[in-house]
């Protein structure tokens, strides 16, 4: 005797659900890393402080690359140290 198709409803309902979450979990990732897919197993180099700043500083995204020789324009002002400020 088979199943009826009416109780396997609830489950492709259910599967459905959690395809379209994951679909859209992956997609906001990929919006916020630049249109890329996340990173896994980021070694030391990678996730120190100059090289991923650096990054985010010249493209505006944390995963951009610039292959440009040139530094756009109010790179040199935008120095990640902080200059404390003068107390006189």
């Amino acid at each position: 005797m088979g199943v009826p198709f009416e109780a396997l409803i609830p489950y492709a309902i259910m599967l459905g659900f959690f395809g379209f979450t994951g679909a859209g979990m992956s997609k906001i990732r990929a919006m916020q890393n630049g249109g890329k897919r996340a990173r896994h197993s980021i070694d030391q180099w990678d996730r120190s402080q100059q090289m991923m700043d650096r990054d985010r500083r010249l493209t505006g995204y944390l995963r951009g690359q610039s292959d440009s020789v040139e530094a756009p324009e109010g790179f040199e002002l935008n120095h990640p140290w902080r200059m404390e400020k003068r107390f006189f």
